[in-house]
């Protein structure tokens, strides 16, 4: 799970690391075997010395630009580099195929491949079917051509299309990557705007009207030391007022969410390459104490089948339910990693706390013979 994760979190990225590039390497290799005829043809095609020669340093040439263009599809090559670059490959597939036999034909296909993975879209859906019209037109001067050719055409139509689809989707994915950057970045921006406006707006009036009475309280203090006094006095009250206010707006900051959690419970356990089974929703119209206290138990409970578990699936179930003893919001964060019995530490003693505040309760332990279950409820006549 961890592996198709990290696959699927890596479309539209070239390879980063030397285990990347190696990977990369081995997966274009296996495609190389089909050159294993041509190949045979120099052994044992009864060529001369010459022949072989420049047969061996012409297939040698075709290999090493075919990986140019294939080894980086997600890198955007000037256009002309790789007309360039295929002109070479179809230059040297067609001279090889004339000069040494059918069994060359087959270089034709990875002209076509390379054509769909380096060329524009609006080009590649021409040069595909290029390449290939061109290989039906270089076989009939070859000696056995008509079954041979026959064996070539879709793999150099389908393998030459797929390359555009694969390019494409390359594309989008670095498109969507690029927009939720931006997104991210401008949802930070505007998180750190409101930030800036509501302290402006707490401490703006609050500090003006210190400033404005530490001024009279200046003036006054040698003749009038009593009504000093009482603009001392004012600013204090001002200040504890203002010290409030902020502790008040950072809390409001500080106040963990269901919503947002539940987003952050997906992208970690994805990140972990653990299957997360979540509720597409959260319960509305919950008291703030009570969606807090369910929010910070979801976060624990993640945090320690992210860590602990070894899990490959997490199930979180949130729901409201109606009980002899009234009504109530249960969460459950279950998971099938190694199990064993909760350990009461600073994490599930903090949860504890924060539930019983609202009038809640916690249980955590084993789920079957494998796995974990954290369940957390809240009566909602109490949290209210």
């Amino acid at each position: 799970m961890t592996q198709e994760a990290d696959g699927a979190s890596r479309i539209g990225r070239g390879p980063e690391t030397t285990v990347h590039k190696v990977v990369k390497s081995l997966w274009i290799a296996i495609w190389l075997f089909y050159l294993s005829a041509p190949v045979a043809d120099l052994v044992h095609g009864g060529h001369g010395s010459t022949a072989r020669l420049l047969g061996g340093l012409g297939l040698l040439a075709f290999v090493a630009s075919y990986l140019v263009l294939v080894f980086h599809p997600e890198r955007q090559l000037p256009v002309r580099r790789v007309l360039i670059s295929l002109t070479v490959l179809t230059t040297l597939a067609t001279v090889l195929s004339l000069a040494l036999g059918r069994e060359w034909l087959v270089l034709f296909v990875y002209v076509s491949i390379s054509s769909g993975a380096a060329l524009p879209g609006e080009m590649s859906r021409w040069s595909v079917p290029a390449a290939t019209a061109l290989m039906m037109v270089v076989a009939p001067a070859l000696p056995g051509w008509d079954g041979y050719l026959a064996s070539l055409m879709i793999p150099a139509l389908m393998g030459g299309f797929a390359m555009v689809g694969v390019r494409e989707l390359i594309r989008t994915t670095i498109e969507l990557r690029q927009a939720r950057a931006t997104v991210a970045q401008l949802a930070a921006n505007e998180e750190r705007l409101r930030m800036a406006r509501d302290l402006h707006d707490l401490l703006g009036h609050s500090l003006s009207l210190i400033t404005l009475k530490s001024e009279l309280a200046g003036r006054m203090l040698p003749g009038h030391p009593e009504q000093a006094a009482q603009q001392v006095a004012d600013i204090e009250r001002v200040s504890r007022q203002a010290l409030v206010d902020v502790r008040e707006a950072v809390s409001g900051y500080r106040r963990a969410t269901l919503p947002g959690e539940l987003a952050g419970a997906r992208t970690a356990l994805t990140a972990a390459g653990v299957a997360a089974d979540l509720p597409a929703e959260a319960v509305d119209g919950l008291p703030e104490e009570v969606e807090a206290a369910l929010a910070w138990s979801l976060r624990e409970a993640v945090t320690n089948v992210v860590r602990h578990s070894g899990a490959k699936r997490c199930t979180v179930s949130l729901e409201r339910r109606q009980t002899l003893a009234g009504e109530m919001v249960e969460l459950s964060v279950a998971d099938d990693g190694a199990g064993g019995q909760a350990v009461p530490g600073n994490g599930l003693s903090g949860l504890t706390e924060r539930l019983e505040a609202v009038g809640g309760s916690l249980s955590a332990g084993p789920a079957g013979k494998r796995g974990f279950r954290l369940l957390a409820r809240i009566p909602l006549g109490s949290g209210a």
